[in-house]
């Protein structure tokens, strides 16, 4: 029993203070707020406006060299010169197609002036000219300006006879057909339609043999 009671004695004392060779004689003190923890209670978090103003800030381009600078002057000086030369190249080309367009239809004026020519003659003939004779000049004058037309691009659309078509076609009237067959076909051309070089110029204006509404 002695020999139990000291053990529990001797755990129930105090320990001694560590003595070390630094002389830390003093145990450490209880967990609390850390330093790291103080240092941030410490801090001032307030807004406070800072102190680079724009009366601080240096000018934009304040402190560069006079390489930079003399670089940066070529820069802008070749940035001009192709904006200029651009300028004239657009000018020249838009003049360029004026002067092709103007050509090209100058050319077609001139192979209509053989056509004016001969509507001159007809009107300049004799008074006693037949009947027979003027119409078959104005056949003839007809024939020649038609050909220029076509050989210039452009087509004549006279749909009689076949399908009606909207795209091409304006139908003013319709008729019965006279079999089922030829419903919804052109049965009259009352105005000639036109193309010129694929693209519709004038729809043509027909009847159309139609059972209901065309």
């Amino acid at each position: 029993m002695k020999h139990n009671q000291r053990v529990t004695d001797d755990a129930e004392a105090a320990p001694e203070p560590l003595h070390t060779p630094a002389g830390m004689a003093d145990p450490a003190a209880d967990t609390g707020r850390s330093a790291d923890g103080a240092d941030l209670a410490s801090t001032d978090m307030s807004q406070r406006p800072s102190s680079r103003t724009e009366e601080t800030q240096p000018e934009f381009g304040e402190g560069r060299s006079p390489r930079f600078e003399r670089e940066l002057e070529e820069m802008r000086d070749r940035h001009l010169r192709l904006a200029a030369e651009f300028d004239n190249y657009k000018k020249r080309v838009a003049r360029e197609r004026i002067e092709l367009t103007d050509r090209a239809q100058a050319t077609f004026i001139s192979r209509l002036l053989d056509v004016l020519d001969d509507l001159d003659r007809l009107v300049a003939s004799d008074a006693g000219m037949s009947g027979e004779s003027l119409r078959g000049g104005l056949t003839l004058v007809d024939r020649k300006l038609r050909k220029e037309l076509e050989a210039a691009g452009v087509e004549r659309i006279d749909p009689v006879g076949q399908p009606f078509d909207p795209a091409e076609q304006e139908a003013v009237s319709i008729i019965p057909p006279p079999d089922p067959s030829r419903d919804h076909t052109v049965s009259a051309t009352f105005q000639t339609g036109y193309r010129f070089k694929g693209s519709l110029v004038r729809p043509a204006r027909v009847q159309v043999y139609s059972e209901g509404q065309a």
